[in-house]
């Protein structure tokens, strides 16, 4: 330890557990600081002794205890006034925080008992109040760089918050010097009557290379294929990979649980979200939702808890990909999920398969069957349904960690709120709600940062309870609830270590070997579809370093949203500057643009001298999760979501004139939100322009030019747009630009596969029932190679298993 640490504080000691005497009154956790046990003292014991040091990130202070043999590392803030506590642990002497100031060894504080010991113990000592702070899950926090916020002190103090989801970049120095002031904050809250609970901080998936759902930015992340991608490569051991690379870096950040993975199933082609999930085969995600889990929640190459270790949330049970025509639950539009094949259990496997993950996320969506009538007794969304969370909690037997998905305890009506998406429970009090929801079984509130609801819904509990209508009363209720939630804060030692070494933490982060490995999973990711003629054979780089390619340029409208208006985009095709570093000389469009820089017309360049065009394209864009997607809400019409380019007129033989799916009128009728007849919109149907563009430039210099497609697709696609006229067909799911040039250049030999079919037409699409796996017709090209599941080609053909 440090001199100037040790003037500072003054005394430096540790607390014996044995015979140590109690605090008698203790305003914060304690009353001095440090430790004993310095490097040389330890060496002179044979290593036997705990050690300490202190670490600062540039704005908070804190000290490190490495404790001996398997004894697990300790921080806490310099000037927390925490003390230790030691105990002979396999004959060393191990260091133990004494974070209640009591002077001795509580079960909680105990490092050697269970996750579900510690939490049952310490849920016993805390109030409904404290709980109910627990069973908050804040709002997306966007701006680490901004540091501890007045607003973030608030609820951390006043509604007890400890769960807080961090949804900025992954910027080590910001995020590591953000999360150590929260945690320094956090210690000093604890007080007699108000036990410590540090800050469990949450993400949604971040590591995704290219297009395939939430991708925050900053480089200091490794980067992989999308959950689409790793169920392309076929290969498990990459996603196990991930899983495990993927947590370390998380922690590096100070990320303790992961909103993922998604494992809701893509038998809905259309579906907004389908990039997030492993695909359509049912088997396939539940053995990939497995290795997710299997890879997060262990550490270091183990199966264990560990440093390394976060706790795992599958989402959204019990499967929220049937949403009716593709339409998305986080809008009214998308509200109702709907199972025409009755194959529900196939939505549900992966998480059945999976309830070792330390959470589960429910879903939004209203379930409808075949009639239009709800699947269950609730004609409510998920975290409302008690049949339902019956069969996560009471058949399957969980026990973990459930949660509400973003928004569900508010109704679009409710006022002050932005977002509402409580379907099936908008009439109900918000203090009705959060009651209904308590008594379906689940723990915690998404996006909630205020518990007075909560306490509200308590007060309810308890009043049922005294009249006999609940078997339970609140406070015990709460405790079960408080048990659950404080295992995910035990399991990965985050009461141990809650602080971040920064200079360690920029070590772990898009280390070499993770990389290389996120790399490794991107390139096995590509699945190349067509190679007429050997367009793509195996290349050295040095074979390109001279030649000059085409990439030409597109652009899209966007869509409004929650959020705002619909922002344009425009840029080439592929990243030009990643073009560059494999030949000699890239060239695109020219663009003629009005006064607000929207792009009026494009020229491609002469292609004489071309040797290859790259060609990229996205899925066809039909909006996001909070444009309401499928409704024109001003004249009232529904529209379809389409898998094409071009505009699509939903007038064929299949698609239906009353939808399952709409809500109950005033009169009793149901609403009725079939899009027959209607046409659909495309935000980038300026992809398929780009296409033809560059395929007439070729045809215009009467050369033999290969025109290689570069898809980069979160949904299917139909190909009869662009097929007949590439010579060569690449596609990513949420891989890099460059991972898809070197495969296109032969470069790497393409090893992934189809992990969800490519539709014929979008008859078939019509056709197919939106709770059904694999029930399209598949597009089959000139080659008579049929794009269904598990289709890739290499430079030989066909992939085989």
């Amino acid at each position: 330890m440090k001199t100037t640490a040790t003037a500072r504080r003054g005394q430096m000691k540790t607390r014996g557990v044995r015979g140590a005497a109690a605090l008698s009154a203790i305003a914060l956790i304690a009353v001095a600081g440090c430790t004993s046990g310095t490097s040389d003292e330890n060496e002179s014991q044979g290593g036997n002794a705990f050690t300490t040091r202190e670490v600062t990130d540039g704005k908070t202070d804190f000290v490190v205890v490495t404790n001996p043999g398997d004894g697990p590392v300790l921080s806490y803030g310099a000037d927390s006034g925490m003390e230790l506590l030691t105990e002979e642990v396999d004959g060393k002497k191990s260091a133990f925080k004494d974070m209640n100031g009591n002077g001795k060894l509580d079960t909680w504080e105990d490092w050697r008992e269970t996750s579900q010991d510690r939490a049952a113990a310490l849920s016993e000592e805390l109030t409904i109040e404290q709980i109910a702070g627990l069973m908050l899950f804040s709002s997306h926090e966007r701006s680490q760089a901004d540091g501890l916020t007045d607003a973030q002190k608030e609820y951390l103090k006043d509604s007890n918050l400890r769960n807080v989801l961090h949804a900025g970049a992954s910027d080590a120095e910001a995020t590591v010097k953000w999360a150590n002031a929260m945690q320094a904050y956090t210690e000093t809250l604890a007080a007699e009557g108000t036990p410590y609970i540090p800050v469990n901080f949450a993400s949604d998936p971040r590591s995704t290379a290219g297009s395939g759902g939430y991708n925050a930015e900053g480089a200091d992340i490794s980067r992989w294929p999308s959950n689409l991608g790793l169920a392309a490569t076929f290969n498990p051991e990459h996603t196990k990979n991930f899983g495990e690379m993927s947590s370390a870096e998380y922690r590096a950040l100070g990320l303790t649980t992961a909103l993922s993975p998604q494992i809701d199933l893509a038998t809905e082609p259309r579906w907004l979200r389908v990039g997030g999930t492993f695909g359509e085969d049912a088997d396939q995600n539940t053995e990939l939702a497995a290795a997710y889990v299997d890879g997060y929640q262990g550490s270091e190459g183990t199966d264990e808890w560990g440093p390394e270790s976060v706790n795992a949330m599958i989402k959204h049970w019990s499967g929220d990909g049937p949403g009716e025509g593709g339409r998305e639950g986080h809008t009214d539009a998308g509200k109702y999920g709907v199972y025409p094949g009755d194959n529900i259990a196939a939505q549900q496997q992966a998480f059945l398969g999976s309830l070792d993950s330390a959470a589960v996320m429910t879903a939004y969506s209203i379930a409808l069957d075949a009639n239009g009538d709800p699947k269950f007794t609730d004609r409510m969304g998920t975290a409302y349904d008690q049949d339902r969370m019956d069969q996560l909690r009471k058949e399957a037997g969980y026990e973990g960690v459930v949660v509400t998905d973003w928004g569900v305890m508010s109704g679009a009506g409710d006022e002050g709120e932005m977002f509402g998406m409580a379907w099936g429970a908008e009439a109900l009090t918000p203090a009705e709600r959060y009651l209904k929801v308590l008594g379906t079984g689940h723990d915690m509130f998404g996006g909630v940062n205020d518990a007075t609801h909560i306490l509200e819904a308590a007060d309810l509990w308890q009043q049922k309870f005294e009249a006999g209508e609940l078997e339970e009363d609140a406070q015990t209720r709460f405790q079960e609830s408080g048990a659950r939630i404080l295992t995910m804060f035990f399991n990965p030692g985050l009461y141990e270590n809650p602080f971040l070494d920064l200079e360690q933490s920029k070590s772990v982060l898009a280390s070499d070997d993770k990389v290389e490995a996120g790399y490794a999973a991107q390139l096995d990711s590509v699945v190349m579809l067509k190679n007429d003629g050997e367009t793509i054979s195996a290349a050295d780089a040095a074979d390109w370093k001279d030649k000059t390619v085409y990439i030409p340029r597109n652009d899209n409208t966007g869509f409004a949203s929650a959020f705002g208006p619909g922002e344009y985009t425009e840029a080439p095709s592929i990243d030009i500057e990643t073009a560059e570093k494999y030949f000699g000389t890239v060239v695109t469009d020219e663009a003629v643009t009005d006064a607000e820089g929207v792009v009026t017309s494009y020229t491609a360049p002469d292609l004489t001298d071309v040797d290859v065009v790259l060609v990229g394209m996205d899925s066809p864009d039909n909006g996001g999760n909070f444009s309401n997607i499928g409704h024109d809400l001003e004249n009232d019409t529904w529209y379809p979501l389409s898998l094409q380019y071009r505009p699509y007129t939903a007038d064929g033989e299949n698609v239906r004139k009353v939808s399952l799916s709409g809500d109950i009128l005033a009169d009793g009728t149901k609403q009725n939100r079939s899009y027959f007849g209607n046409t659909s919109k495309i935000a980038n149907e300026s992809d398929l322009d780009a296409f033809e563009r560059a395929t007439a430039a070729v045809e215009a210099t009467g050369k033999d030019i290969p025109v290689i497609t570069v898809l980069k697709a979160i949904n299917p696609v139909v190909p009869a747009e662009f097929e007949g006229k590439s010579d060569a067909i690449v596609v990513g799911f949420g891989t890099s630009d460059q991972a898809l040039i070197e495969v296109a250049l032969g470069l790497y030999e393409p090893k992934g596969r189809l992990p969800i079919q490519f539709p014929k037409d979008m008859d078939t699409v019509e056709a197919q029932l939106e709770d059904v796996s694999k029930d399209m017709t598949p597009y089959t090209d000139a080659a008579g190679s049929s794009y269904d599941y598990g289709f890739g080609l290499n430079y030989a053909g066909p992939i085989t298993d």
